[in-house]
């Protein structure tokens, strides 16, 4: 409470009104913000921007949100700082809609100082164009602030990104509250991707809705936007690649409807032929990817990072359709890569549970460079959750069962110390006849696991992944110890979750 007795004005209000303040640019078109950037971009050989960054990865440590963390006034202080600064420089605002759901749709305001026209400009790509309406969210990005910060306050919908020159701060820093609003619907914002499966079963097509949980760059923009090889009248359309919401009456709720974040280290047109077309395009926008004087791109180098990426129009990419909301979800994947698991198991009510808490993956180039390939436990392979943890796994367990979804682990990495690759043909037959419902079934006693008894155009016999991994009932069983004390950590999970590890 002020000394006047009144209530102090929340501090997203106190930004510049961009209709009326003499600093701020509001709402310039594409084109004229790749102007305003072309002291900073390179042109590639296919007529593309492209443009470097100091800073090549998300700062997860340096991230506080007021929810979860207790705010010193060192941290209101960089809040502060961040709106003052706001009001003092010559900035471009742009204002983009999140979604389309009619239950989760929100406007979206981006500010950056003139001078990083590139980020407005590979930002605003990636939603669609606002209808007007007041913002839901606010973000102010400063990146030549002098301390690398990034501070939240969800109830009023501000992020300041302080330091950081990196997109996919700005880009993450509305998709974080997007997912908290749908939690606080009754929902669940989930770090995934959506498509919709379109297959013949006993001479009669039928839709399936799939849904791919994952940490970036373990395969679930691959998986979300594959084809699945299947033909006509049979398809596969990716409708979502990083974030939804499912949403308690079973649909999920797209939120980028302009373009995709994709990461291009070791894109190729043989393996991932939809993607490199998109990311070949000349309305793609590349960043720390490798580009030489004469603008020949190179996805395979990490000149700068291996966390090099793209912005894709969602028109270039043929595997993606022209919606973003999956009607019904019906199969949830959490991607592992996780030596110990088979290509895909079947998941309980609780195992899925387990596998949601878990969350267990690889660290990559997008979160820690510095740990890139060491094991980690992500809870829902989400980074971006505001809350109790532990809640996030009952919400999800309760949607699931009251939703009947199946659930299955598949793992894009590799089986057992052997090395035993599961590779992208691998998982596309196990999605395509999984959506078929062609998928025999075994509880299998030594793994603990319901397992494949046989897939279509796959030999299962050939990951059974006892037969890969030396002494593995002592594996296991350290595994299973592990899972049990990290899952100890989250009190307010329900007990019944804590005791169905697998």
């Amino acid at each position: 409470m002020s000394e006047t007795g009144t209530e102090p004005r929340p501090l997203a209000d106190r930004l510049p009104d961009p209709t009326r303040a003499a600093n701020v640019t509001y709402d310039p078109s594409l084109e004229r913000l790749r102007e305003l950037a072309a002291d900073d971009e390179r042109t590639t050989e296919y007529g593309s921007a492209s443009y470097v960054s100091e800073v090549r990865s998300r700062s997860a440590d340096r991230t506080k949100n007021a929810i979860d963390d207790e705010f010193t006034p060192a941290d209101e202080a960089l809040l502060e700082g961040a709106v003052d600064a706001a009001a003092d420089r010559e900035l471009l605002c742009v204002d983009r809609l999140m979604g389309r759901h009619p239950d989760a749709t929100f406007c979206c305001r981006l500010y950056v100082p003139r001078e990083y026209a590139r980020i407005a400009f590979a930002w605003a790509k990636l939603f669609e164009p606002a209808d007007g309406r007041e913002p839901d969210f606010r973000t102010v990005q400063l990146p030549d602030h002098d301390e690398l910060a990034i501070r939240v306050l969800p109830d009023e919908g501000l992020t300041a990104v302080l330091g950081s020159d990196y997109t996919g701060e700005a880009k993450k820093s509305f998709l974080r509250l997007f997912m908290l609003a749908a939690k606080r619907r009754g929902g669940l914002g989930l770090h995934a991707g959506s498509k919709r499966v379109r297959v013949e079963v006993d001479g009669e097509l039928r839709e399936v809705g799939q849904v791919f949980l994952g940490l970036s760059a373990t395969g679930k923009s691959t998986l979300t936007s594959h084809g699945l090889r299947l033909e006509s009248p049979e398809e596969a359309v990716m409708l979502q690649d990083d974030v939804c919401a499912l949403l308690p009456d079973g649909s999920v709720a797209g939120s980028e409807g302009g373009g995709l974040y994709i990461k291009t280290i070791g894109l190729t047109e043989a393996e991932q032929p939809d993607l490199h077309d998109a990311a070949t395009a000349e309305s793609a926008v590349l960043e720390n990817v490798a580009v030489d004087p004469d603008g020949t791109v190179d996805f395979e180098a990490d000149r700068y990072t291996r966390n090099s990426r793209a912005v894709i129009d969602r028109e270039t990419l043929d595997s993606a359709a022209a919606e973003i909301d999956l009607p019904r979800i019906d199969q949830l994947f959490f991607i592992t890569r996780n030596p110990l698991m088979p290509p895909v198991a079947k998941l309980t009510e609780r195992q899925a549970a387990v596998a949601f808490m878990l969350g267990e993956s690889i660290e990559t180039s997008a979160g820690d460079p510095s740990r890139a390939g060491e094991s980690i436990r992500v809870v829902g392979t989400n980074p971006f959750i505001v809350g109790p943890e532990g809640e996030e796994g009952n919400r999800f367990r309760e949607l699931t069962a009251s939703l009947d979804v199946d659930c299955f682990i598949i793992n894009t990495g590799y089986v057992g110390s052997e090395e035993v690759d599961v590779g992208v043909a691998e998982s596309v037959t196990i999605l395509r006849e999984l959506a078929r419902g062609t998928v025999e079934w075994t509880d299998d006693e030594r793994t603990g696991l319901t397992i494949p008894e046989s897939i279509p155009g796959l030999d299962v016999d050939a990951y059974y992944v006892p037969d890969h991994v030396e002494e593995y009932d002592a594996a296991v069983a350290d595994l299973r110890e592990e899972r049990r004390n990290y899952l100890e950590g989250f009190p307010t999970l329900d007990p019944a979750i804590r005791g169905s590890i697998y």
